[in-house]
């Protein structure tokens, strides 16, 4: 902290610099020659317009902590310093207590040793100069309890810090870090977004009128805040294993939002068939996990009260087992209890994914179907969507999509719609031969999955792979009908999918104009929806520009052929033809 303050010009110079490069950057982007969506394109110029303001916003500095640390800074070891000036420098600093003066210390030291161990005159300086604020605070606040300070003592990022002894201080796993506090969390809470933050830290937030995600940016759909009881019980764990106290959850007046109300007799009742779960008797895990299921389905209270009682790993267990009545139950179990937020992230960590997808592959019709809307539930949070992809769940959905009952379609469709808004798992679908399938579903008569196919072909016509792959499959003539015929949200996505189809394609564009869309292109872009107007007019603009390129063409064509033509040789010479001039 007090090196950031003194070189404050240097580093603030270095952040203006790196701003500018990156606007000149993301300025330079030839979108043009880009095959990306207008979605990916929106979010670069929104992070384009957000450098351009920060590249003309200067924040006011603080004059007075300058002057008053560098008064301090240049005055003699020994020479008194002005008690009002270390209690300001005190404060600003947030150098109130032991604990971040130790803190301040152990980073002076870390940059000591990043030195080669030769200190220097500026590091004695501000060494003294810590000293001094240390000796004030102390002399001020002589009852500070610095042993139980220094427990708590946030580690330095050189991996290990040492504090007056020998011992060590782990670091805290960034994972168990609040992404607004950046400490360690007592209370964390998952909002809409799936992210987890200190709670007191997140109310703070919303209480000043903040309506979206701080680290995803993302609007928030609610403003509740689930308990993270999986990451507390890990954050134990690893307090334990390291020797540090626990951090102590603030007490607070509200209800817990998910704390289960079942009544001790519903919770003997769970703990009886937790124990049948984990029996060796096939029987009794059949009916088990049967009443667990139903158990889950029922409310809420139960969801919560099934995964606290330890419920989810032993159905996680049962996955792999050969009763395939059993498996149902469990898989199906699963899919009930991730419905609660909470248990969507204990369902993960224990590691159920696999499971799952061999359910997918081998399991029941039924439990297959029930597999499916357990991913499209689990990925619902999006650092599930890449764990749930790189499991190789992806084939077998496809495989669901296409032989399946009409729910197993559905369940199926919805899985690989979640899953295929990262983009990594776009090209995996493409390969697993999704196009095909969902370009079947599209033509089936009364199939029931024209809004199923449309929309998961909007989302993979903005990859590459997915763009080769609908072309080759002669997607032009439906795409042109629906759009022409379909529900709104059907015209919408089917447009978007021709937008894609025919950036940089002019036998798609020449296509879809021998088939007449541009009567059901103006009826959409007057009607439709805003992203059906949006990509109407994307389409309509496109045309315009092909439609005058072959006039061109044809108009040079007639030039050069009127050129051609022999001249009598008794004719005078004339001036330059416009063909002439449209050569050059």
């Amino acid at each position: 902290v007090l090196l950031q303050v003194l070189e404050r010009d240097q580093i603030m110079h270095k952040f203006h610099e790196v701003t500018a490069r990156v606007e000149q950057a993301l300025s330079g982007i030839p979108y043009e020659n880009l095959d990306i969506s207008d979605e990916v394109k929106e979010q670069v110029e929104l992070v384009l317009a957000q450098f351009r303001r920060a590249k003309g916003r200067v924040d006011a500095a603080d004059v007075e902590l300058y002057e008053d640390l560098l008064s301090l800074y240049n005055k003699s070891n020994d020479a008194a310093a002005d008690p009002d000036v270390l209690k300001r420098l005190a404060e600003k600093l947030q150098l109130v207590g032991v604990a971040e003066l130790t803190q301040e210390s152990l980073a002076l030291h870390e940059m000591v040793s990043a030195s080669g161990g030769d200190p220097g005159e500026t590091f004695e300086k501000m060494s003294n100069l810590l000293k001094k604020i240390k000796d004030f605070v102390q002399t001020e606040n002589p009852n500070l309890d610095a042993s139980a300070s220094e427990k708590n003592l946030p580690p330095s990022s050189s991996g290990q810090a040492t504090t007056d002894g020998n011992h060590k201080t782990p670091v805290i796993p960034d994972d168990f870090r609040c992404p607004i506090s950046l400490e360690l969390m007592k209370d964390p809470v998952i909002v809409s977004t799936g992210q987890t933050y200190e709670r007191s830290c997140i109310e703070k937030w919303l209480e000043q009128g903040h309506g979206t995600c701080p680290k995803t940016q993302q609007t928030l759909s609610n403003r509740a805040l689930t308990p993270n009881y999986v990451l507390r019980s890990l954050i134990a764990q690893w307090c334990e294993a390291n020797g540090i106290e626990p951090p102590k959850r603030p007490s607070s007046s509200r209800p817990n939002k998910t704390t289960s109300a079942c009544s001790p007799a519903e919770r003997t009742k769970i703990e009886i068939l937790l124990r049948k779960l984990a029996s060796c008797s096939p029987e009794d895990q059949r009916m088990a996990a049967g009443e667990i299921r139903l158990l889950a389905k029922r409310n809420a209270d139960n969801r919560v009260a099934i995964a606290e009682a330890g419920a989810i790993p032993l159905l996680v267990t049962l996955l792999s087992t050969p009763d395939s009545r059993t498996q149902e139950h469990a898989v199906t179990a699963l899919l009930n209890l991730s419905i609660c937020e909470d248990n969507k992230g204990s369902i993960i960590s224990f590691g159920a994914v696999p499971g799952i997808v061999q359910v997918l592959k081998k399991g029941s019709m039924e439990a297959r179907e029930n597999a499916a809307a357990a991913l499209f539930s689990l990925s619902v949070v999006d650092e599930n969507k890449v764990t749930i992809g790189a499991s190789g769940a992806i084939p077998p959905l496809v495989t669901l999509l296409s032989e399946g009952t009409q729910r197993g379609k559905k369940d199926a469709a919805t899985a690989l719609f979640n899953l295929c808004i990262y983009q990594g798992n776009k090209g995996k679908a493409v390969r697993a031969g999704v196009v095909p399938t969902l370009m079947r579903l599209l033509t089936e008569p009364g199939g029931g999955m024209m809004d199923e196919a449309l929309a998961i072909l909007a989302i993979l016509s903005s990859h590459p792979e997915g763009k080769s792959a609908i072309g080759a499959a002669e997607a032009v003539p439906v795409l042109v009908d629906v759009i022409g015929n379909g529900s709104p949200r059907n015209r919408e996505n089917a447009a978007a999918v021709l937008v894609h189809l025919c950036a940089g394609d002019q036998q798609h564009l020449v296509k879809a104009q021998e088939l007449g869309v541009m009567g059901p292109l103006l009826d959409l872009a007057q009607n439709g929806t805003a992203r059906g107007k949006r990509k109407a007019a994307q389409l309509l603009e496109r045309m315009s520009r092909f439609i005058e390129q072959q006039k061109l063409v044809q108009a040079q064509a007639e030039a050069h052929a009127q050129q051609s033509q022999p001249q009598p040789e008794t004719q005078h010479p004339q001036p330059p033809s416009v063909a002439h001039d449209i050569d050059r």
